[in-house]
């Protein structure tokens, strides 16, 4: 019964073995995750740069305008901005801790560590295997 229910059939083709490390889901679909944690690290840097740089724009334009409202305005968009990239800046690490929280199940602890490793640094050696392996495929 416990093996019937350790084992998920995917599309009716790719027999995945859930909480086996070499053969689970997340070893399976490494190349996936892999890709989104590019993404991730991706928007993690360029998303808060744009923010500021474009808050200090706006701020620049205010100055050069010499306009006190305009002044005002612009200062406190660019404090807005910059709450937003620093929000944007930890939502990955968000993630990680909700991540680690769910690959506590001793069940899936080891095929999950992949799916975590993957999204969380997706140059890591752990990742990059499992991932090479996925896109042979």
């Amino acid at each position: 019964m416990f093996d019937l229910l350790n084992k998920i059939t995917l599309l009716g083709e790719i027999d995945v073995n859930i909480g086996e490390a070499s053969e689970g889901f997340c070893s399976s679909s490494a190349n996936i995750w892999q890709t989104v944690g590019y993404i991730l690290m991706v928007f993690k840097i360029v998303i808060p740069i744009l923010l500021i740089i474009f808050g200090m724009i706006d701020l620049g334009k205010a100055v050069i305008a010499s306009k006190d409202d305009e002044i005002k305005k612009a200062t406190k968009s660019l404090l807005f901005r910059a709450i937003s990239a620093i929000i944007i800046f930890f939502i990955p690490t968000l993630v990680g801790v909700i991540m680690g929280i769910v690959g506590n199940f001793s069940s899936v602890r080891d095929d999950f560590n992949v799916c975590k490793v993957c999204i969380a640094d997706p140059t890591d050696d752990e990742c990059s295997g499992p991932a090479d392996d996925a896109w042979s495929r």
